[in-house]
């Protein structure tokens, strides 16, 4: 890993050199011979970063090139900001200005003699070198290890195999939690999944939990919630409400969004299941008085209720299924048998292995004990590995061997996990490790991670590809080693959330503190900060000190998971007092401020400022200060303007401001005047058009390296410069426009958008009036979304032969028509489809082969349609019907089975939901 910190040095540095600042001539001689000492150990820690952890001498080389490089890149953050504080003052004018460049000159002499003493410093870790080079040119580095590159590679196959493969050798155990929770006892009982991380308890139990049987039996009516250490109990009684209410379709009470009050929240639960089967899921339950705490909530109603908990203490399972009654299933380490099906599964996509490498991998696969997440880690490692290059797989062998030693359990899992964690290519390492820095089991946006990648600095440039695309190379090659892991996914497909496994993200943070990667505070660990910290993620329960004697010049990037009113006005005080110049990324999501702070604004080298989920109504000018920025995330913010200063930020690339949490309107910002001059901008969402301005729009179509574009309050007198603009941003990938009334004609140029090659989503709310002739061309289009288009022409005729279309939403009126007919052969991977109301819609006809992959189905508030679509019988992948709002005669028939000609025909539909609204 230290290699990727010297990377970035030397970028850093030859774009120093490279500049027109005219160096005083001994800090420019020293910039020169750091930056070739240092490019030359770089080949040495490529093989240092794989063999550190077998060796203390080369680890001890390894961390003090590590720090020379974090104090050398330090040093030349502090001239840049010197520098860029000088052309902003200047050295001539008046007096004090005269002074003011005196004092800069000293400034930047103080700063060569600091560089001065990283050259003596990288002198004697030089001669370190020599020292340990003959070790590192004796161990045999496999030609994959460290250097694999990922940024060209694609989700693999098996990405998602972790949830599956982990079933390996508990299908006993799951038939016994499906005859457990479908008993025919009526009093309430609880079954307890126990054991050691990594042995698969959640998994387990989320098959069983999602396995359609025990949804029918009760009747959807179930919830989910993950306890974890840091256990709040409003917040996991209110999950439990939430998931209920939404479960039978009933609007969630205002009083229980707003309510801390525990005893009311479970007075709610306890009223809500009195008469109703349910069951409810408690994830990861760390300690007895979590359980003691929430149980109150589950009363015995003799209805067959049930509860499952995963937890890792035999005590809480023991105490969980005494209280009310159940049983205990322990977790054991997987058979021989079940290890080597799951480690072929893993290693060679389930085929064979193949003779030549049996004796080796089953040599492997002992060092694993049996441990599902080990093989897993282990296998997918080696899944990356050439089957024909023995010599790599005995790379693998005698590394584990030597690390194995300790033959403890807990040790043997750290152990393997930080040997896949070894042999990740450079730049992936830190990717990897800054998922540790979320709390555990936080749902971690995807596009999120990309854009704080980014502003580390840890994404390197590839001809050809964007710094988002070769980032998200990198999350899906995380992945597909099974590091990272899908929590959520959107209906076409892309992942929502991800987290890492509890076990992993503890072995990170031994790894994190081991290599001075970050710092974090929480609950448990709650002590003053490290002496030197370059990123610090602030947990909830922390009540640390964030001024004092804690080197907060030093830090870099500050995650904050806390709402804690006293924690945030430290750190802006400290950053005001301390200027705190070498932050570059600042993410207080849910900060408890209504103002923006004026502190911020003096963080000169800050790329990444996001305070999404805050009451801050309002950006001051000084944000024209923040020269670097590239993200400026204000979602769910009422920022409702920017100021004309933003469009000096030339390095901006993703602004993101909405709303739509307090009227359920979606707002966004009002259009600058000259946007054009963002031309790095790649994210821009949502700019409200001004009524009868054109021009903003006519300089959204110079915005060339736009990916996502979203554009609200649009009128008639937009469609000329807006369509003609949108011609011209080739590079779209989701476009959301949105009218400014219900009644607003925006006269819709589909043709237009045949440019737009590389779009997947499009979101159209607004009159369309005529037809979506030229949507056709949008062969890349995965979802449609539209809402009050009122077309008057059928609108599958244009959209039923797209290859990749796999969610359609017809929303409000979308098609005034009387019929909708899916024709044989189209749609053919359509997956989700939602039609709601449809005013004048009486008939949907399924034609033979039409909707092949359709997997979910929703008809709302479509008065007129009495009869189940025609032809739905044929839809053989059909998961999920459901009717909501929908005439009595049709909502009648399916209720009370009678022999309708099309009942027979639903009822094979493993799941069906009538409801009303």
């Amino acid at each position: 890993m230290a290699e990727s910190v010297v990377s970035f040095l030397l970028e850093k540095l030859s774009s120093l050199l490279e500049d027109e600042v005219k160096l005083v001539s001994s800090f420019r001689n020293e910039v020169v011979f750091v930056k070739n000492e240092l490019d030359r150990m770089r080949a040495f820690l490529r093989s240092a970063d794989a063999t550190e952890d077998h060796d203390e001498e080369i680890k001890v080389w390894v961390k003090q090139v590590r720090e020379v490089a974090y104090d050398a890149e330090d040093i030349i953050d502090n001239f840049l900001y010197r520098f860029e504080h000088t052309k902003r003052h200047g050295f001539y004018g008046c007096l004090s200005k005269m002074a003011r460049g005196i004092k800069n000159l000293k400034a930047r002499r103080r700063i060569a003699s600091k560089l001065q003493s990283i050259k003596l410093r990288v002198n004697d870790i030089s001669e370190g070198r020599q020292r340990y080079g003959y070790k590192l040119s004796s161990t045999e580095i496999g030609s994959s290890s460290g250097t694999k590159p990922c940024y060209y590679s694609e989700v693999r196959s098996d990405a998602r195999l972790l949830e599956e493969a982990q079933l390996v050798g508990i299908e006993s155990k799951k038939q016994v939690l499906l005859s457990f929770l479908m008993e025919d006892a009526l009093q309430l009982r609880v079954a307890a999944a126990v054991g050691m991380g990594g042995l698969g308890k959640t998994t387990l139990v989320s098959s069983v939990y999602n396995d359609s049987r025990v949804k029918n039996h009760f009747h959807q009516l179930q919830a989910w919630v993950n306890i974890s250490q840091l256990f709040k109990l409003d917040e996991v009684l209110r999950q439990i409400i939430q998931q209920f209410f939404k479960a039978t379709n009933l609007p969630l009470p205002d009083e229980v969004e707003k309510s801390t009050d525990t005893n009311f929240l479970k007075t709610t639960i306890v009223d809500f299941l009195s008469d109703k089967r349910y069951l409810v899921v408690l994830d990861d339950i760390w300690d007895v008085d979590a359980w003691e705490a929430v149980k109150v909530a589950f009363r015995n109603n003799n209805n067959g209720s049930r509860v499952m908990i995963t937890s890792r203490i035999a005590d809480v399972a023991s105490t969980s299924t005494k209280d009310v009654g159940g049983q205990i299933l322990t977790l054991n380490p997987l058979s021989s048998k079940d290890s080597w099906t799951l480690f072929c599964a893993k290693a060679f996509q389930g085929k064979a292995c193949p003779a030549h490498l049996e004796e080796i991998s089953r040599d492997i696969l002992k060092r694993c004990e049996g441990l599902p997440l080990a093989i897993v880690a282990i296998g997918s490692m080696l899944a990356t590995k050439d089957i024909n290059r023995v010599d790599e797989w005995e790379i693998v062998h005698r590394s584990l061997r030597a690390e194995l030693q300790g033959n403890t359990k807990l040790k043997g899992m750290q152990t393997i996990l930080s040997l896949s964690f070894n042999d990740l290519p450079y730049h992936l390492k830190h990717c990897f490790m800054y998922l540790s820095l979320f709390p555990e089991d936080y749902s971690i946006k995807p596009n999120v991670l990309i854009r704080l990648w980014i502003a580390e600095g840890f994404i390197e440039e590839i001809e050809g590809r964007t710094l988002e695309e070769v980032a998200n190379g990198c999350f899906n090659e995380l992945l597909n080693r099974s590091l990272a892991q899908v929590n959520n996914r959107y209906s076409d497909g892309r992942v929502k959330s991800c987290r890492v496994h509890d076990i992993l993200r503890e072995t990170m943070l031994l790894k994190s503190k081991d290599q001075g990667f970050a710092a974090i505070t929480n609950k448990e660990n709650n002590k003053r900060l490290p002496e030197r910290v370059r990123r610090l993620s602030v947990h909830e329960g922390t009540n640390i000190d964030a001024s004092g004697d804690n080197q907060l010049s030093q830090l870099h990037s500050l995650l904050l998971f806390t709402k804690e009113k006293d924690v945030w006005n430290k750190f802006m005080s400290s950053f005001s007092e301390q200027g705190s110049r070498l932050v570059k990324v600042l993410d207080c999501t849910c900060a408890p401020t209504t103002t923006f702070p004026q502190s911020i604004t003096k963080l000169y080298h800050l790329r990444y400022l996001c305070l999404r989920e805050t009451a801050v109504s309002s950006i001051p000018p000084f944000i024209a200060n923040l020269r670097h920025l590239e993200t400026i995330d204000l979602k769910r913010t009422l920022v409702r303007e920017l100021p004309s200063e933003i469009l000096r930020l030339q390095c901006l690339r993703h602004v993101i401001v909405y709303d739509f949490r307090r009227d359920w309107i979606l707002h966004g910002f009002k259009a600058l005047k000259g946007m054009e001059s963002l031309s790095s901008l790649r994210k821009l969402i949502f700019v409200e058009a001004k009524q009868g301005e054109t021009e903003p729009m006519v300089s959204v179509g110079r915005l060339t390296q736009l990916t996502r574009l979203g554009i609200l309050q649009l009128g008639a007198e937009h469609g000329d410069a807006l369509f003609s603009s949108i011609h011209e941003l080739k590079l779209l990938r989701s476009l959301s426009l949105v009218s400014r009334t219900e009644d607003e004609a925006l006269s819709f140029q589909f043709k237009s958008f045949s440019s737009l090659r590389l779009l997947q989503r499009l979101y159209i709310t607004g009159l369309v009036e005529k037809s979506l002739e030229g949507l056709q061309n949008l062969t890349n289009l995965s979802k449609l979304f539209l809402s009050g288009s009122r077309l008057q022409v059928d609108p599958l005729e244009s959209l039923q032969d797209l290859p990749n279309l796999v969610s359609l939403w017809f929303e409000e009126r979308a098609y005034d028509g009387e019929s909708l007919c899916f024709k044989a052969g189209s749609f053919l991977m359509l997956r989700e489809l939602r039609i709601s109301e449809f005013e004048n819609l009486r008939r949907v006809t399924v034609e033979d082969l039409a909707l092949s992959h359709l997997e979910f189905m929703i008809l709302t508030s479509c008065k007129l349609l009495k009869e189940i679509p025609s032809g739905i019988e044929r839809l053989r992948n059909l998961q999920q019907l459901q009717l909501f709002n929908m005439a009595a005669e049709l909502t009648t028939t399916v209720y009370r089975g009678s022999q309708h000609d099309n009942y027979s025909k639903v009822i094979n539909i493993p799941r069906v939901f009538i409801g009303q609204w």
